[in-house]
This record gives C-alpha cells, structure tokens and sequence, in this order.
C-alpha cells in the first residue's frame, strides 16, 4: 500500500503540486522562447517527456552503482545521451518543429527540471516510480508551455493553428477574431513575460483567495468551538446549582434549642440564717 501511494504521488505531484513552471519556476529559458504557438510547445515538452522518461529510467537503474563523488557528472552524461538520440529523431522526422526549436533541443541537456527530477527523485526511487514521476512532471511541464503558448497565439496573431510543425497532410488555422486586433508584442520575446507574468498572477490571486477562504473558515470553527466550550461549562455549571439546591431542599431543617425546665430556669431561693432575738 505504501509503494502504490508513493507511485501515486510521485505521479500526481509533478502535474499539480510540484509543477516544474508555476510552481518550482524552473526552466524558464525554453518556456519564453519555444511558446510562439501551442504547436511548438506540444513539441517541447514532448521532447521534455522523452528525454526525461529515458534518464530517469537509466538513473534509477544505477543509482546503487554510480558512485556518489562522480554522480553529477555521470547523470549530465546520462541526460546528453538521450537528448542527441531526441535531437537526431527530431531533425529526422520532424524537420520543421527542429527548425523551429534550433538550439533549445540541445539546450535541454541543462534543464534545471531534467537534472532535478534525477538528483531528487530517480536517485532515490525504484525504476516504476522514477518512470512515472517523469511522465508527471513532463505533463505538467507541457500543460504549463501550452497555457503559455495559448494565451501568446492567440492574442498575438488572434488564431490558433496545428499542421505547421507537425507532419500533417495540411496546416490547420483556427481564427478567433480578425488579425488587425492582434497584439503582435505577445509573438516578440517581451510577450513570453507578459504571458507568464499574467499565469502567475493568476495563480497567485487564486492562492490568495483560497488561502483568505481556509483562514475565515478556521477562525469561525475556532469561535464555533469556544462557543460550544461556553456553553457547556453554562450547562456544567446550571447542574450543579441544580444539583446543590436540591440537596439543601432534601437535608432535615435544624432542630430548635431544647428549652430547660423551669426549676432550673428559677433561681435557687436564698435562705437566709434566722437571727433569734436576744431575751
């Protein structure tokens, strides 16, 4: 049970908790550079994914043997082995998003979120979980490039499209408002700061509210139960007022002081000497 909740976590909390974006604020460098679109964001972070699946993986399969003073080094190595075979596939079979991407792909050898993820976790952990803990991270990671890349698109040409990186038979354009309405600074490098600026602000307000909502919620269930206190020591208290009026209307009333007989209450009579007269 505990593992199964261990892999749980580990999964969940890269996505939500821990989100290696908005919440750890790592890597940033391809998050304001590769969300012009939603469509080069999904490819980042699949790359993220790929990459992250395969290091974790080999990390934790020699984390008993790599030795501790060269493990930094050893995972770097790790982590340059499989962003080349990434970077190879890439330029292989997705020309147009390599293109797209250029010297970021090779960049993600020293993502702060890859190195992380096998100094923290997959040194640590079995290989099932050191491999979902990076398919937890790499969504979360990817779910916070494309809110990026939506909020950019979409205000900074007013369409979103898909076919444009990706090999698909056609590019698809999904217009939301005319061109001309546009805000073209969120598709120049200053509007990955605004986006992200937006996001966190966002996120922040949320907390802020959730946080305000818990306080209230605690600070009346404190009143609540001083409320309750009170009221059962007025309760305690009325018993034993109850109680102690009883028992003094049950206890025998004092009896009176007897009085004492009338012989001893007279006096004793004086008798005086009787003085004969002289003859």
């Amino acid at each position: 049970m505990k593992d199964t909740i261990t892999k749980k976590a580990a999964f969940v909390s890269g996505i939500i908790k821990e989100n290696p974006v908005f919440v750890s604020l790592l890597g940033m460098c391809p998050t304001l550079a590769t969300t012009k679109s939603v469509e080069s964001a999904i490819g980042m972070g699949i790359l993220v994914i790929l990459v992250l699946l395969g290091s974790n993986l080999l990390i934790s399969l020699l984390r008993k043997i790599i030795p501790s003073e060269v493990k930094i080094p050893c995972y770097i190595v790790v982590i340059a082995t499989f962003v080349t075979i990434v970077k190879m596939l890439t330029q292989a079979f997705v020309p147009a998003l390599y293109s797209s991407l250029g010297v970021f792909i090779s960049l993600i050898v020293v993502n702060c979120i890859i190195l992380g993820r096998a100094e923290a976790f997959a040194s640590k952990h079995g290989p099932v979980a050191s491999i979902l803990d990076a398919i937890g991270t790499g969504i979360g990671y990817t779910i916070a490039l494309c809110i990026v890349a939506l909020i950019r698109e979409l205000i900074g040409t007013g369409a979103l499209s898909i076919g444009v990186y990706f090999p698909l038979p056609k590019a698809y354009f999904l217009h939301i408002f005319p061109q001309e309405y546009a805000l073209s600074i969120f598709v120049q490098s200053a509007g990955g700061f605004l986006s992200l600026g937006i996001v966190l602000a966002v996120m922040a307000c949320y907390k802020n509210i959730k946080d305000a909502k818990a306080e209230a919620a605690k600070q009346a269930r404190i009143e609540e139960l001083k409320k309750k206190k009170a009221e059962e020591l007025a309760r305690k208290k009325a018993e034993e007022d109850a109680k102690k009026a009883a028992e003094a209307a049950q206890a025998p009333a004092p009896e009176a002081p007897a009085e004492k007989p009338a012989e001893e209450n007279n006096e004793a009579p004086v008798i005086k000497p009787e003085v004969k007269e002289a003859v």
